[in-house]
């Protein structure tokens, strides 16, 4: 997995973008996007981007699920 440094040392997967894939694939699946999100922790994801142009709280919400685990 490829890192990256931030600022003064903390270190973050790097391709971590949670964006919305409805504007161009149609509907999402909640299940499946929580599912893939438990494979990329797994493989070492350790920074999730959520900016609100991905989809205004959808992508923070399904984080919400996982508060859990992450």
């Amino acid at each position: 997995m490829k890192r990256r440094t931030l600022g003064q040392g903390l270190e973050v997967s790097a391709q971590t973008r949670l964006h919305g894939h409805e504007r161009v694939y149609g509907a999402g699946d909640d299940d499946e996007s929580i599912a893939t999100i438990h494979e990329a922790l797994d493989a070492g994801v350790n920074f999730l981007d959520t900016a609100d142009m991905y989809g205004p709280f959808k992508n923070e919400n399904s984080l919400d699920e996982l508060s859990p685990v992450v």
